[in-house]
């Protein structure tokens, strides 16, 4: 590949954007989620047997342990934490001169210290593939103690190749776990007719898709497969530049359709930041730089541009005849369809992973090895002694981590699909398992969620004041009433929500958490109910809580059209299932005994605010921040960044100096000579002789006796 310094600006720029929405959100989230009244109260996780602090952080890796020290209580801590982070993401995104490695380095440090006390809510793939990428750009981005602004580190191809490793693992393993995990929908095709309507946060739009004939469904299910599994494998380390760059367009389509039908998640956002790698400066050339006129090639030149281009043909009628034969597309002319089944076995695909698997290995190493011998190259033909020895101790300084962390990362691929890792070195393994609470390296489409063939089942929330009358508690981020129209998210992710979303396809042992959210939903607490309902006047039993709940789950599927085309008055429709949560009361039996169980009846005591400047600062930012949805502080936020990038442009075109208009040449001798000749043009024309040989003396003649007359001569 070429320079790499435009993609890699644009991939920490993203990663700064990704982590702002990942604070942010999880900032509006945290007085219901971690408060001391919320539903998992983060005081249960410091308030335990005292240790050593450096123990502590070995054990747990988190700064929540130094909060106590600045005389905060947890709740406090946590949103200290996302503040920080938060400001420090927004500087990133606004400022070049942020986007270094230490302060990536900061973020990642922050936002490990939120995974590790978030519990259920954090313990997410999106929240693990945010700490990789984090970690990636903390070796990408330039170290201001390395090198100056105006002298690029040599390195930067080698450590950004990592980003492009892992954009292969994780749109291959999302591929191959949708076949490996036995999914009857992806094997019948069918999933994303279904797709539609049971993923975590449906948007409009999809409603809208799931309109759209079977047949068609179908053929998407197709593409999407094809995107995911022969494009990583046949284009992002095709060594022809233009493979990769169709790669990149690909990947960038299917993560916006998927945007659209579902909301813009910390996945899809990361994926199109990782997808970055597949470019290179060229690619950019027309924006940043004046367009060169073409040079004309060298019969070498003309030969190797051939080649490329009959490699990428031969690509791309790969991938289509494969696909065709694979899924056995045909093409009924008279219904003017396309139909398409799965033309091979669940064991035809094992085979298949098993076999790739080694190949893709060996590519990667070869991959590396260009990427880190051409970087050596460049740095030694660095000037000086000096600037050479500099250059190259980077350069293995780089290169080593780049290999550790390539080698750490085998472990997880090589447990895609279900297959052992036994052939990797038990030293790798073991290495692997020192690192692996600090995700460095993540397992991506391991628990691959399959999709319900009988609906989206979701856990209706219903209360009551004499176990007669009952009323459901809707929620405002996930379906809950049949007539309102899904809602749109943006990047806001909404813990308790998604949570739920999961829960329903189990039984609530398996969900220790809901006990908390039961328990607190019969005590009011206001914390809590703003995760449900922002207005109040949304919630039923907002003049006093409900004295008995229970929960059940429900089937959504969305409604079709009618007979005349127009969209119907419901959005949904839903069937009763199973009960999933006993109907409680507080000193219900029942209830103290799960609560028990999911360690919430430990009596530690709250600690009290304290008087300092920096807890009256939280606590008014808090209350600044109540009251307001998630969605909307996000929207709010984005569009003051923008703003102000706007702003920033227009400024720097304004400051910019115009280009210095030509300056008009001095008039030479012979121009000033002409004036007077001009003036008698009679008496030039008999001095002029024929032309020939005297003709030219004369005139030479004329011109020196001119040049004898001029003012700079006689001086």
């Amino acid at each position: 590949m070429g320079d790499v310094r435009v993609p890699r600006q644009l991939f920490l720029r993203g990663v700064a954007v990704a982590y702002l929405c990942a604070f942010a959100s999880l900032y509006i989230q945290i007085p219901g989620l971690y408060g001391d009244e919320g539903i998992l109260p983060a005081r249960l996780l410091v308030a335990g047997e005292q240790k050593p602090l450096l123990q502590q952080l070995q054990e747990s890796p988190s700064l929540l342990w130094l909060v106590p020290s600045l005389g905060l209580g947890p709740q406090q801590g946590l949103e200290l934490i996302c503040l920080l982070g938060a400001l420090l993401s927004l500087g990133a995104v606004l400022l070049g001169a942020l986007r270094d490695s230490l302060a990536y380095l900061c973020l990642w440090i922050l936002y490990l210290s939120l995974y590790t006390a978030g519990g259920d809510f954090l313990h997410t793939e999106c929240d693990s593939l945010l700490l990789e990428v984090g970690f990636l750009a903390f070796l990408v981005a330039p170290c201001g103690l390395l090198r100056s602004s105006t002298s690029p580190g040599l390195h930067d191809p080698v450590t950004f190749w990592l980003t492009r490793w892992l954009l292969f693992r994780l749109v291959l393993c999302t591929g191959l776990s949708k076949l490996a995990s036995s999914d009857p929908c992806w094997w019948d095709l069918t999933a994303l007719s279904r797709y539609y309507e049971t993923q975590a946060s449906p948007t409009p739009l999809a409603w809208y898709a799931h309109q759209l004939p079977d047949w068609l469904s179908r053929l998407g299910a197709v593409c999407v497969m094809a995107s995911e599994i022969a494009v990583p494998l046949l284009m992002f380390f095709a060594p022809v530049r233009g493979l990769r760059i169709c790669g990149f367009y690909i990947q960038v389509f299917l993560q916006l359709c998927l945007v659209l039908l579902g909301g813009c998640s910390l996945t899809h956002l990361l994926s199109v930041v990782l997808s970055f790698s597949l470019l290179d400066d060229d690619c950019f050339s027309g924006c940043t730089h004046q367009k060169k006129k073409p040079k004309s090639k060298t019969w070498s030149q003309f030969l190797l541009s051939c080649l490329a281009l009959l490699v990428k043909l031969a690509v791309y009628v790969l991938i289509l005849l494969g696909t065709i034969k694979l899924f056995k597309l045909e093409i009924n002319w008279e219904q003017k369809i396309v139909l398409s089944k799965t033309n091979f076995t669940q064991e035809n695909f094992s085979e298949f992973v098993s076999l790739i698997q080694a190949p893709t290995i060996w590519v990667g190493v070869l991959s590396l090895t260009w990427e880190a011998v051409v970087t050596m190259l460049r740095c030694a033909c660095v000037r000086g002694i000096m600037g050479k020895l500099c250059a190259l101790t980077q350069w293995a300084i780089f290169t080593a981590t780049t290999v550790a962390v390539f080698t750490l990362s085998l472990v997880p691929y090589t447990a895609v699909a279900g297959v052992s890792a036994g052939k990797i070195f038990r030293e790798v393994q073991n290495a692997y398992g020192a690192v692996e609470k600090y995700q460095l390296v993540s397992a991506y489409g391991i628990q691959h969620r399959m999709v319900p063939p009988a609906g989206r089942p979701e856990v209706i929330i219903e209360g009551s004041g004499d176990k007669k009358t009952w009323k459901e508690l809707s929620f405002m981020h996930k379906p809950s009433s049949v007539s309102e129209a899904p809602p749109v998210l943006g990047p806001h992710k909404p813990r308790l929500d998604w949570l739920l979303w999961e829960a329903a396809r189990a039984d609530y042992q398996h969900s220790h958490w809901f006990t908390g959210l039961v328990q607190q939903l019969l005590l009011g607490k206001q914390d809590v109910l703003r995760l449900l309902q922002v207005d109040e006047a949304q919630y039923p039993f907002r003049v006093s809580p409900p004295a008995f709940l229970r929960a059940s789950v429900y089937h959504y599927h969305f409604t079709q059209t009618g007979q005349d085309g127009n969209q119907p008055r419901e959005w949904w429709k839903r069937l009763y299932v199973r009960e999933f949560f006993p109907a409680v009361h507080l000193g219900d039996p029942v209830l103290e005994e799960l609560l028990q169980e999911a360690g919430l009846k430990e009596k530690f005591p709250v600690l009290p605010i304290s008087d300092t400047p920096l807890a009256q600062a939280l606590s008014v930012l808090r209350g600044h921040a109540r009251g307001h949805s998630g969605p909307l502080v996000l929207l709010t936020l984005f569009t003051t960044v923008a703003s102000i990038l706007l702003l920033k442009d227009l400024v720097s075109r304004s400051r910019t100096p115009k280009g210095p208009k030509p300056k008009s040449k001095p008039a030479t001798s012979e121009h000033k000579s002409k004036k007077p000749r001009e003036a008698h043009p009679e008496a030039s024309e008999k001095n002029r002789g024929p032309s020939g040989r005297g003709g030219r003396k004369e005139g030479l003649e004329e011109r020196r006796i001119d040049s004898d007359r001029s003012p700079r001569k006689r001086k």
